[in-house]
């Protein structure tokens, strides 16, 4: 492990004052990545069965009790589209769930991107974590040295939102292929009131995030690039991966969705899980045994997060995150390829 540099909060951002013991709210038990949100898993609907034709089993006070989780899907009536249409890259919709779902979820608007209907964006109106993978986006500036971060597949700006709440010092250059979808960011998710509030720290453009670049480097990148429900092609090529490596600043490091099984691709032979691997085979071409892997399994699907560089000092990386964010660290394992 090494030492932290803390370059991307700078020295005037203290590490946050929690008790270093916490228990991540995303868990309902002991088994983290059992019941942790996966990333990019489709939203699923299920309709509402009239009381009339229930058994009566269900209403049996011996019936078992179960944590609802993300795959369980949310009554069709406690869902409601704000918008919904297709641009030239994407199958757009907007989803607001009700507060009174028994579900994670509850409260949310949701984008979905394509047509299995994979969530690509997650906002809440009165909290700031997701309880998703864009938490674990959000736990990557203590580990980086100074400079701007580049987000890859900026979607509606979910892990700049919390990002750029967290570190006050923090600069992030967005790129996002459509610009539909950041239209809707702006008009749904609260992206317009976050360019109005940081002006200076937030740039997006519109455009390939394969050609992102600033001057003298990223600090951190994070990629986030999936289309009609597979990650990029590109990513399973070792050239992208030298590519990004060299667009980084001495230190600097790259965060990757890599999906897994539960990411459903509109082309049934692109299999979610044997893109992540193919993913991680090629980056460990490039980035060698300095390959890490975080778990965001559900039930019987997995799905995952990609770190290059060495892993941190873990009570040091803790120690500069907010207390719901600190269960993740100890989630890493090096990437075995």
């Amino acid at each position: 492990m090494i030492t932290i540099p803390l370059g991307f909060i700078s020295q005037q951002i203290i590490p946050f004052p929690f008790h270093p013991l916490s228990v991540c709210p995303n868990f309902h038990s002991t088994t983290p990545s059992a019941t942790i949100l996966s990333s990019k898993i489709p939203l699923k609907i299920r309709p509402v069965i009239p009381k009339s034709h229930q058994t009566d089993h269900l209403s049996s006070p011996q019936t078992t009790t179960t944590t609802v989780t993300q795959d369980d899907g949310i009554p069709y009536d406690l869902v409601k589209t704000l918008v919904k249409f297709k641009s030239l890259h994407n199958y757009i919709r907007v989803l607001e769930v009700s507060r009174k779902a028994d579900h994670p979820f509850a409260g949310a608007r949701l984008l979905l991107l394509d047509t299995p209907g994979n969530i690509h964006s997650i906002s809440f109106l009165f909290k700031l974590f997701t309880k998703t993978y864009f938490d674990v986006f959000a736990t990557l500036p203590p580990i980086l040295p100074f400079g701007p971060l580049g987000i890859l597949g900026f979607g509606s700006g979910s892990a700049a939102n919390i990002i750029l709440k967290l570190y006050p010092q923090g600069v992030i250059h967005g790129w996002e292929l459509d610009p539909a979808v950041i239209s809707v960011g702006r008009e749904y998710f609260g992206l317009s009131r976050l360019e109005r509030e940081y002006p200076d720290r937030l740039f997006i453009y519109i455009g390939n995030a394969m050609q992102a670049s600033v001057t003298d480097g990223f600090s951190g990148i994070l990629v986030d690039l999936f289309s009609k429900g597979s990650l990029l092609p590109e990513l399973q090529d070792h050239k992208t991966w030298e590519k990004l490596k060299k667009r980084l600043r001495k230190g600097g490091r790259i965060m990757v969705n890599v999906g897994g099984s539960c990411v459903e691709a509109e082309d049934s032979w692109r299999d979610g899980k044997l893109m992540m691997e193919e993913t991680l085979k090629a980056m460990h071409l490039v980035f060698g045994d300095k390959v890490n892997v975080l778990n965001l399994g559900n039930r019987n699907e997995d799905s995952s997060i990609a770190l290059t560089g060495d892993l941190p000092n873990f009570d040091e990386w803790k120690n500069a995150l907010p207390r719901p964010l600190r269960c993740y660290v100890d989630m890493w394992r090096p990437f075995k390829g």
